[in-house]
């Protein structure tokens, strides 16, 4: 009589109750040490992507700023991750004593009161759902379709299909100076000459992360955290937003995310906000999401996006 394989304690590992400030704690671990977890240039076999759900779907929001510091922590080569029942599912088995990953997944609850008035209130409460997962690499058995050969892309003068990206946005871009900013009065992108960059991909990184902030505008996302001068709690916030969107964009455009020096000068103000607000991480991620799939939703090819993961968000 065969005996049936015993399920990893960490698979069966509850999330802990309070999910945000778990989540926000281990960001704000990794933004003191001077890093920035949702920076990941190398993305899988060397290339810059997203990570994927078992089917290929790309996870979205605070997940992939999860998954991506896993990863790294790690050393994990492959893009996917699945749940213990999944791997199962697939012919595979978690490796005893492999730990598990927290993801999250967000929610409502609709539900109808009765107000002074005996009139109905309908209320509708959100909540954040936590659930593990395993990183392929964490498993045995499984097809060779979840370590896919990818070759990294070679440096070209100009990447052509990012350059066709940008200008299908629409978003109008003045180049000259020496200063990348994006004006929210007169509604344009100011960038240094191409030629002012030590490559492509940090033109890229750059222009993705200005253009992020573009898609604030009010006839576009309308996104205001009240920001008023510099290093404020609000500036703060809507440059986290951009932070994280550039690298989802270039992680989505398969670019390497190439950091810019001025941004460490941020990680004290992101601190500060995310210390003061344990849902900041979250709601900023859920932002940077938003206007990711705006910018794809200007493209010639664009999709629907109803079948797409709902991002993680509070």
């Amino acid at each position: 009589m065969t005996s049936k394989a015993r399920k990893p304690t960490s698979a069966i590992r509850r999330p802990d109750k309070d999910v945000y400030q778990r989540i926000t704690d281990r960001i704000v671990e990794q933004l003191e040490a001077g890093v920035r977890p949702w920076h990941q240039p190398w993305g899988a076999n060397g290339c810059a992507m997203r990570p994927l759900r078992h089917n290929g779907v790309p996870y979205r929001g605070i997940n992939t700023v999860l998954l991506w510091m896993e990863a790294a922590a790690n050393g994990y080569g492959s893009p996917f991750w699945m749940t213990y029942k999944q791997s199962q599912e697939l012919g595979g088995q978690v490796r005893k004593g492999e730990k598990s990953t927290l993801v999250v997944y967000a929610g409502a609850i609709e539900k109808t009161e009765e107000g002074e008035n005996g009139e109905e209130i309908e209320q509708r409460i959100p909540f954040l759902k936590g659930y593990c997962v395993f990183n392929c690499d964490q498993i045995d058995g499984l097809p060779d379709q979840f370590w896919p050969k990818i070759e990294p892309v070679e440096p070209k003068e100009r990447i052509a299909h990012a350059d066709a990206f940008f200008a299908n946005t629409g978003a109008e871009v003045r180049v000259g100076g020496n200063k990348a900013f994006y004006s929210i009065t007169d509604d344009y992108i100011g960038m240094p000459p191409f030629e002012a960059f030590e490559s492509a991909e940090s033109f890229v990184s750059v222009l993705a992360h200005e253009t992020s902030h573009w898609t604030r505008h009010p006839s576009r996302l309308d996104r205001d955290f009240g920001r008023k001068t510099w290093g404020d709690e609000g500036y703060a916030m809507e440059e986290l937003v951009a932070e994280i969107s550039a690298s989802l964009l270039c992680a989505d455009l398969g670019i390497e995310d190439k950091p810019r020096e001025d941004h460490a000068a941020y990680i004290s103000s992101w601190l500060k906000v995310l210390k003061n607000e344990k849902r900041a991480v979250f709601q900023a991620a859920a932002h940077a999401e938003r206007a990711v799939t705006f910018l794809h939703s200007l493209q010639p090819d664009a999709s629907s996006g109803a079948d797409a993961p709902r991002a993680a968000a509070a």
